[in-house]
């Protein structure tokens, strides 16, 4: 044999010999490698997601979503798992066997949905990648003229990220897979808000029209120049592109059905997306319409009761009418609505100690939903904002004779504290975690904690009226019609109509909310099931520990439990409330 042979064989040999077994603490720093590497991954191939995790090497630029970038990305996570699943999960400590499996379950969800292709339809009903593009500024945050010069060049980049947006579009088109027609008024709406006339209309100037002091003085002028030039030249002649291309291409090529099941692939696709959302591996829409139906019973039931209790003479209809009607039960003015809103929140705030040991250092604040996107937004959102940044409990005050304020004690609970602000903020300050846990989000965990919350709200008198209890109960069967409407409409042949009619039928929401809503299931199918699944689930295990430990049972340690790991699937949300109830109980804590 000759000896290049020999070595080429010999090289063969070694890349194709098993490597040697790790040892526990090899798969300790394998385990630990791979979050890092998927993490610069994530961050190089997302800069606006870098930006907003406080990582800014890569504040330039705006993501790549072309057909190509997006099957890259495919690729790399498949490899993430293939590295994950050659690590050997027992020889892990307790904490890292956790960090391994939310793992799994993020890169294997970011998988499923790639595969769906979903990156064909960048949209919903209320928001998507064209209002992300208007809140650059307040991911961006620039303080220096480097930052300046780095915002520019990502408002430079936008006409290029929105014409692969539209291509992506397009691709739906020709595959059958775009956003149902029936509720694309309301997404026109929120792109003809995006049309400026005036660069100082457009939110992105912000930055320009008032710069901070660690700005000097001598470069204002010639930044702000060029933020003009950036916005007239590329901003806006973007968003009219887009509105153009919608118009004329989209809406005329849109689906006529509103089911999700009825798209290429989409009953396989719904399965998925009630699996995804909800976090359990055999969740089926049947099941989870059943679980619907028997909340809203069980709902309606003690709505009765509080119809009783005010002495008014009439059913649970016509009861809703009332309230939507009563002019006693709305603001008058938007100010009015956020000064109610904030009073709302700081009560909670010096309630907060009596249900948690361990609270966030991280304040948030409260302002309006942005002019641009309220028409077609729902009633209030959290936005976490950037690292090191306040969140922010957003107030709908658009159409303010239909945002009730006996809603807004429950509203305020879910969007703020102890939902999604405290929640958030905690997973951010985890910071002994791997970099990926703190950004995690399962929905289920998520807003199952937020629809939690709005019943800590009756354990710490925050509802002060029999209407607003009654405010309390309108959430939660709207969230209980949430598991009936998603599944019937996108699995069971429900129309829209029918979905309109079951909402507004139950629940004290406003026609125009009614409406918001039910599109927003429409265009973002299964999302809505994540709710009440995580809520009930998080009911149960506390109703679990409180059985298991009895007079030693402390609600402010069982909350601290829950929230200690930041974001979770249920599953391990289930096994890490188990072992807080050992531990409480004084068992010795898993190995």
């Amino acid at each position: 044999m000759h000896l290049l042979g020999l070595a080429l064989l010999l090289m063969l040999a070694a890349v194709i010999a098993p490597a040697p077994a790790l040892s526990a603490a090899g798969d300790a720093a394998a385990l630990h490698r791979l979050f890092a590497d998927e993490r610069e991954h994530v961050w190089r191939t997302d800069p606006l997601f870098a930006t907003t995790s406080g990582v800014h090497r890569y504040d330039d630029r705006l993501p790549d979503v072309s057909p190509a970038a997006q099957a890259a990305a495919l690729a790399a996570d498949r490899r993430f798992l293939e590295r994950l699943h050659a690590i050997d999960r027992g020889r892990l400590d307790a904490r890292d066997r956790i960090s391994y499996d939310l793992f799994e379950a993020m890169v294997a969800g970011r998988i499923l949905l790639a595969e769906h292709r979903e990156w064909r339809m960048p949209l919903n009903s209320d928001s998507g990648f064209h209002t992300e593009l208007t809140m650059l500024h307040r991911t961006a945050r620039p303080r220096t003229p480097a930052d300046y010069r780095a915002y520019l060049a990502r408002l430079e980049a936008i006409p290029d990220y929105v014409a692969q947006q539209i291509d992506n579009m397009r691709q739906g088109i020709r595959d059958g897979f775009t956003l149902p027609g029936a509720i694309l008024d309301g997404v026109a709406a929120v792109i003809d808000a995006q049309q400026f006339a005036r660069v100082e209309d457009v939110p992105l100037w912000e930055p320009f029209a008032a710069f901070p002091d660690s700005v000097p003085e001598a470069e204002r002028a010639e930044l702000a120049a060029a933020g003009r030039r950036a916005i007239a030249d590329a901003v806006i002649p973007a968003f009219a592109e887009f509105q153009r291309f919608f118009e004329s291409e989209y809406r005329p090529a849109a689906r006529r059905s509103i089911a999700a099941s009825e798209l290429p692939g989409g009953r396989a696709y719904y399965e998925d997306l009630v699996r995804y959302y909800t976090t359990l591996p055999d969740a089926t829409p049947e099941q989870i319409h059943r679980l619907g139906l028997a909340e809203v019973a069980r709902i309606e039931a003690e709505m009765q009761r509080v119809i009783r209790e005010v002495g008014f003479e009439g059913d649970v209809a016509e009861f809703i009418e009332f309230l939507r009607s009563d002019p006693r039960f709305y603001a008058d003015s938007a100010e009015e609505l956020l000064k109610e809103a904030a009073w709302i929140a700081k009560r909670i705030d010096g309630r907060l100690p009596e249900l948690f040991g361990h609270l966030p250092r991280t304040p948030y604040g409260i302002r309006p939903v942005p002019a641009d996107i309220a028409p077609n937004y729902t009633s209030g959102r959290y936005n976490g904002g950037p690292v090191g940044a306040a969140g922010e409990y957003w107030v709908n005050t658009y159409a303010l004779d239909t945002r009730p304020l006996y809603t807004l004690p429950a509203l305020t609970l879910h969007e703020a504290v102890p939902g999604h602000h405290l929640q958030n903020a905690l997973a951010r300050e985890l910071t002994d975690l791997p970099a990926f846990r703190r950004e995690l989000y399962p929905h289920a965990f998520g807003e199952g904690w937020g629809l939690y919350a709005e019943r800590l709200g009756e354990e710490i008198g925050i509802y002060t009226t029999p209407y607003e209890y009654f405010g309390r109960l309108t959430y939660d069967m709207w969230r209980a019609c949430r598991l009936v409407v998603d599944t019937g409409m996108h699995a069971m042949g429900w129309s829209r109509q029918r979905a309109l009619d079951y909402l507004a039928d139950r629940t004290a929401l406003s026609r125009h909310e009614v409406r918001t809503e039910i599109d927003r299931y429409i265009g973002w199918p299964g999302q809505a099931l994540a709710y009440k699944v995580g809520e009930l689930k998080i009911a149960e295990l506390r109703e679990r520990a409180a059985e298991a430990l009895g007079d030693a049972f402390d609600v402010r340690a069982f909350h601290d439990a829950v929230l200690a790991n930041g974001g979770v699937t249920l599953p391990v949300l289930e096994r890490q409330i188990d072992e807080y109830i050992r531990s409480a109980a004084g068992g010795r804590p898993e190995h």
